[in-house]
């Protein structure tokens, strides 16, 4: 099985001047959606670094399956593996990753560098197949995630997600909203308190939030702006 090329966000330091041998070595054990101790990841000398190189660790299995069912349809080195650092609502550093499409693997590089710069909340960012490959679980994990091969429910239509070139953050409360016929649908339905978007709460996504204004500026669409539908967790770029 061939491995995926990576476009990988690190902490400064690995193989540097920047971290000592031990921070290296705990570098390399810390796993996604690990917390870091403390504010700072773990008393660890180091500042964020985004830098490219071959990712030399397997695919996960079930991220395997995914990839060879998207690649039907698309070829599958278009897939990159994305591992980074985010903040949560504490502002506790936790290692993130995740796969997207090598067209927008630099955009989003910069985006969660800028994001953790800022140190805005995103709560969870692992690979979907902590949840064996299923968006509901996921969604309500209030995981961050970008490739998932699935169709648009209800259609026969591939999600851009199946390309890897849509984002979806902090989904819990930033749900998709559909109104037809004075009913409402909100998924999931775990999210409907955060349908009501005059509210405040916890780690959701406005138009003048940073993470919104990052992913505008990049030239991504946000599925806030959509008309026959909200989508608030949604980011996504045409190719």
């Amino acid at each position: 099985m061939k491995r995926l090329a990576a476009f990988v966000l690190l902490l400064a330091g690995i193989g540097s001047a920047y971290a000592s041998d031990g921070d290296a070595e705990r570098l390399r054990a810390w796993r996604a959606g690990e917390k870091g101790h403390g504010r700072s990841g773990g008393g660890i000398r180091h500042r964020p670094l985004f830098r490219q190189f071959g990712d030399r660790r397997r695919t996960p299995r079930a991220h395997v399956r995914q990839i060879l069912q998207a690649g039907l349809h698309r070829p599958r080195s278009e897939l990159r593996y994305l591992r980074g650092l985010h903040r949560n609502l504490a502002g506790e550093t936790l290692l993130g990753e995740l796969v997207c499409n090598e067209a927008i693997s630099g955009d989003l590089l910069e985006i969660f560098r800028a994001l953790y710069d800022a140190a805005y909340p995103i709560e969870r960012m692992v690979l979907i197949d902590e949840y064996d490959a299923q968006d509901g679980p996921s969604i309500r994990a209030n995981n961050s995630s970008a490739f998932n091969f699935r169709f648009i429910a209800g259609t026969g239509v591939l999600s851009n997600h199946s390309r890897g070139m849509a984002v979806d953050i902090n989904p819990l409360y930033t749900p998709y909203v559909k109104t037809n016929g004075g009913r409402t649908v909100v998924a999931p339905a775990e999210a409907a308190p955060y349908a009501e978007r005059k509210r405040d709460f916890p780690y959701k996504i406005a138009e003048d939030a940073p993470c919104c204004r990052e992913f505008l500026r990049h030239g991504f669409t946000w599925g806030g702006h959509w008309k026959s539908l909200k989508d608030y967790q949604h980011f996504e770029k045409k190719q």
